[in-house]
C-alpha cells in the first residue's frame, strides 16, 4: 500500500499530462496558444520531468520558427544547382555525379519558367539499362513554387501533406530568387541533418575513375593524405574541407576551384555555410 502511495505520488499532475498530449496533437501548437503561454507551459512540463530540455529545446525552436520567412533559410539562387530543359542528357548525368543532390529543378526556355522538378533516382533505371537517350521531360515532378514571403512552418506543413520536398522561391516580381527544401526548415529545429548522399567514415572516397574522385569535405587531412600519396602542407587545419576554405581565402562557391601541384580540387556541393563535397583529380 505504502509503496504504491510512493508511485502516485511521483506521478505528474493529470493536468499537466492532458495539456501535453493535447499540444503533441498539434506539433505547432504557436498557432493557437500565444507564445508566452507555451513558453510557461515547456517549462513546467520540464519542471515535471514530462520531457527534458533538449525536447524543450526543440519545441521552443519550433515557436521561433513560426516568425521565419523562406527567404532567411533559402539557398539563394546564385548557388543553386538546376538543370535546363534543352541540355544534354550527358551533361545532367555528370551535374547529378558531381553535385551529389537528389532534387533538381529543371527550368524552361523562359525566363523564370520551372518545367518541374527531377529525382536522380528517376534516372537510374535509364542508367542501369546502359543508355543515356532519355527525354528528362517524361520524368519531371510538378514543381512547387512559393513566395519568398512565406512563413517557414507553413511550407512545412505543405511539405508533409504533399510529401515534396522542395520548393522554389520566388520574390514579389516573379524573379526565382532561391530554392529551399524540408532538410533546410528542419535544420532550423534541430540542427544541421545530413542528405541522403552523405558518406559514412568508412566511404568518405567515392572513386569515379582512376583520376577523379568525389570526397568528403570532412575528411581528416592525414587520411586524405595518406589516400593520395600527396602532403597537404598546411599544419593548422583539420580537414580537406578546412584546406580549400583557408586557399580560396572565402566560403567558395560550387565551381570554384584550385590547384595543388598534381591535384584539381573542385568544390561540386555547398550551400551557403559550409563546403560538403569536393571533386579532387589528378593532373598529368
Amino acid at each position: 500500500m505504502y509503496e504504491k502511495q510512493n508511485q502516485e505520488d511521483n506521478k505528474p499532475p493529470s493536468g499537466i499530462i492532458n495539456k501535453l498530449k493535447k499540444y503533441f496533437r498539434n506539433p505547432f501548437f504557436i498557432k493557437t496558444q500565444s507564445v508566452s503561454e507555451v513558453t510557461e507551459f515547456l517549462k513546467d512540463a520540464v519542471d515535471q520531468k514530462i520531457i527534458d530540455k533538449e525536447a524543450e529545446s526543440i519545441a521552443s525552436k519550433a515557436i521561433r520558427l513560426g516568425d521565419i520567412t523562406v527567404k532567411e533559410i533559402m539557398i539563394p539562387k546564385v548557388d543553386m544547382v538546376t538543370i535546363q530543359v534543352k541540355d544534354d542528357t550527358n551533361e545532367i548525368i555528370k551535374r547529378i555525379i558531381e553535385s551529389g543532390h537528389s532534387r533538381y529543378p529543371v527550368l524552361g526556355e523562359e525566363r523564370n519558367e520551372v518545367a518541374g522538378i527531377l529525382l536522380a533516382k528517376d534516372i537510374l533505371p535509364k542508367l542501369f539499362k546502359g543508355t543515356a537517350d532519355f527525354d528528362i521531360n517524361e520524368m519531371l515532378r510538378d514543381p512547387n513554387v512559393v513566395p519568398e514571403t512565406k512563413k517557414a512552418d507553413s511550407l512545412l506543413e505543405e511539405f508533409k501533406q504533399d510529401r515534396s520536398h522542395l520548393a522554389v522561391v520566388i520574390d514579389e516580381y516573379g524573379e526565382i530568387c532561391g530554392l529551399i527544401t524540408i532538410e533546410d526548415i528542419l535544420e532550423e529545429l534541430v540542427g544541421e541533418i545530413e542528405d541522403e548522399f552523405y558518406e559514412e567514415k568508412n566511404n568518405e572516397i567515392i572513386k569515379i575513375n582512376d583520376k577523379e574522385f568525389i570526397v568528403s569535405s570532412t575528411i581528416e587531412k592525414e587520411k586524405f593524405e595518406e589516400f593520395f600519396s600527396f602532403q597537404l602542407n598546411c599544419p593548422d587545419v583539420e580537414t580537406l574541407g578546412g584546406f580549400v576554405l583557408k586557399e580560396i581565402g572565402h566560403l567558395p562557391k560550387v565551381g570554384e576551384k584550385i590547384q595543388v601541384d598534381s591535384l584539381e580540387m573542385i568544390v561540386t556541393s555547398a550551400d551557403q555555410r559550409k563546403i560538403k563535397k569536393i571533386t579532387v583529380r589528378r593532373i598529368d
